[in-house]
């Protein structure tokens, strides 16, 4: 991963798209490591983690995971969707334009955006993030079958990385405890195994440096 110590990051996380990538290869995300690995890569400056929602996942085990993240370092973007947007269990609806509103909007404050996707959709906001000096570094899988990657976003960006390469970075353990969450009011956790996308909340973080914030 060619990350300068020295780096502006910003992580763009589609948590549907790395939820089915890192399915497909058989482990699930411990975000706590995630978050740990690329504060050791550079500055790391925002983590921004983006997903879609039902109506009945708004109150369900989605939720927890969602205010999880929110309390440990991540910020999260999502999106309800309409009953049209459902097709056969599968969300039709998606965040793209949320990621992308934020990836321009933040593309000055940052060196290196590392985007967590295998969407083709994202090639010209690559390419745009690009034409502002920020290098893009691309996480998703071809080692899956059929790959999870669209070739086009693969070649535009300036680094693709196979999430099977960081597997045992960012991986789960099978043997952790089940993760927790925060009680309501943000005090203290309580035991709570969340379905959705089925990984442990990162460690509570402020991200970058105490009082830091972009100047929009």
């Amino acid at each position: 991963m060619h990350i300068f110590p020295r780096d502006r990051v910003g992580l763009f996380i589609d948590g549907p798209s790395l939820s089915a990538a890192s399915r497909a290869l058989g482990f699930d995300i411990d975000f706590k490591r995630l978050l740990a690995l690329f504060r050791q890569q550079g500055e790391l400056r925002r983590a921004h983690f983006y997903t879609a929602l039902t109506e009945d996942e708004r109150s369900s085990s989605v939720r927890p995971l969602i205010d999880w993240l929110d309390y440990n370092g991540y910020t999260t973007v999502t999106k309800l969707v309409k009953p049209r947007e459902v097709d056969g269990g599968q969300i039709r609806g998606s965040i793209d334009i949320e990621l992308a509103v934020d990836a321009m909007r933040l593309a000055n404050c940052i060196d290196h955006m590392v985007l967590f996707s295998g969407d083709g959709d994202f090639r010209s906001l690559i390419e745009a993030v690009q034409r502002r000096g920020v290098r893009v570094t691309v996480v998703s899988t071809m080692t899956s079958q059929p790959p999870m990657v669209a070739d086009e976003l693969r070649r535009q960006a300036d680094e693709f990385i196979d999430i099977v390469q960081l597997q045992s970075k960012i991986g789960r353990d099978p043997t952790e405890r089940p993760v927790r969450e925060p009680r309501e009011g943000g005090r203290e956790p309580r035991p709570h195994t969340p379905q959705f996308l089925q990984r442990p909340a990162a460690q509570r973080a402020n991200v970058g440096h105490d009082g830091d914030d972009f100047d929009d």
